[in-house]
């Protein structure tokens, strides 16, 4: 059975293996120890402290594989990405050049540093073990993080945001970076990377140019592939554009990766969800019905599970008892519950998702790849 709960710091081990072992390596998850100290002990302080408002505080998650007593899975959400120090992006924009003596009228795209996304909580910061990739674990273990958000709409903003990583090229380099970014730091796109998860990415703004960036100016590669997601995220991407993410004129400062954003009320997870109080019953008697994501109501001890949809007569979640004690709770205690699949999506599960992301991709059809 696999559980999402918050981290402790028993789990620092862990989450170092899953730090190394992300594809491509992420900014906001280091490798270094006493980094991902730090984020422990930050975690555990945002989710024992009163909060009213989104802040500093950042809810760190581990995936539990209970039968194993393996953490294989980390993911995070910073309640305000920029609470402490603003959140840059490059944004997509068209300027008009127009000469009425010339008869000429061009749109020029370009891209402006930004940091409109600051005030938007952010989910990052995820690893999975590659043993449970395209499973069940994966969907939980993204989308738990809403099922969290939907309890405590008050810690949380309005609107939520996610960047995924760029895509890189066979010599594992980033074009937009060797296009834009080494022109002014001489740094490969690696190091930059690693650079900017020790410290942060707001040096970029003190360096990178302050002016817009033409992209008729920029080599072809880096063009092609701004928007465009690395190709180890399509899946996870095209998951979360079936739950109700957009795509957003937003784009990462290093790599050119995605930037995704939604209201959270119009999310799949939020509308689909629902209060059920807990019957209690044997796995062996449970009908065979569609898989749900089912969270407790506690906050330091939130726990969130994939457990059988299935409902009594009278709108009780029937639990088996092993569910029931990882999630903590008794019988008719009420807990969320909400579809594990996604509207519009097949039976194929997160493959099935993959398979339909050629339908809903932004601005990389065509050119580049993602």
């Amino acid at each position: 059975m696999l559980v999402v709960r918050p981290i402790c710091s028993a789990d620092l081990s862990a989450l170092e293996r899953l730090a190394r072992s992300a594809i491509p390596r992420l900014t906001n998850l280091p490798t270094q120890l006493d980094r991902l100290e730090e984020r422990i002990v930050r975690s555990t302080q945002a989710f024992g402290g009163d909060v009213d408002g989104p802040g500093d505080e950042h809810y760190t998650f581990v995936l539990e594989d209970v039968g194993r007593g393996e953490v294989v899975g980390t993911a995070t959400i910073r309640a305000r990405a920029g609470a402490r120090e603003a959140y840059y992006t490059y944004r997509q924009e068209t300027l008009i050049h127009a000469s009425q003596q010339l008869d000429v009228r061009r749109e020029m795209p370009i891209l402006s540093l930004s940091h409109e996304v600051s005030d938007s909580t952010l989910l990052c910061a995820l690893s999975l073990d590659a043993r449970y990739k395209d499973t069940s674990a994966e969907s939980l273990l993204r989308r738990a993080r809403l099922m969290f958000i939907a309890q405590y709409p008050e810690r949380f903003a309005e609107i939520l945001a996610l960047a995924f990583p760029g895509h890189l090229n066979a010599q594992n380099e980033s074009p937009f970076w060797n296009s834009v970014g080494y022109h002014f730091f001489v740094r490969d796109y690696q190091e930059i990377n690693a650079l900017a998860g020790l410290r942060s990415k707001s040096f970029i703004a003190e360096v990178m140019p302050q002016f817009p960036l033409y992209l008729a100016l920029l080599t072809p590669e880096a063009r092609a592939v701004i928007g465009c997601e690395h190709p180890d995220h399509e899946a996870a991407l095209a998951e979360m554009l079936a739950e109700g993410f957009q795509r957003s004129r937003h784009v990462d400062l290093f790599d050119a990766g995605p930037v995704i954003e939604a209201e959270r009320v119009r999310l799949a997870s939020f509308y689909r969800a629902a209060w059920h109080p807990v019957r209690i019953r044997p796995a062996n008697a449970l009908p065979d019905v569609e898989p749900a994501m089912v969270a407790n109501q506690q906050l330091a001890g939130f726990r969130c599970v994939v457990a059988r949809y299935a409902l009594s007569p009278t709108g009780q979640l029937m639990l088996s008892p092993e569910h029931a004690a990882v999630l903590g709770v008794e019988e008719g205690r009420a807990v969320l519950a909400a579809p594990l699949a996604l509207p519009g999506v097949g039976a194929g599960g997160v493959d099935g998702v993959a398979k339909r992301s050629a339908d809903i991709k932004g601005p990389c059809n065509g050119e580049g790849e993602g």
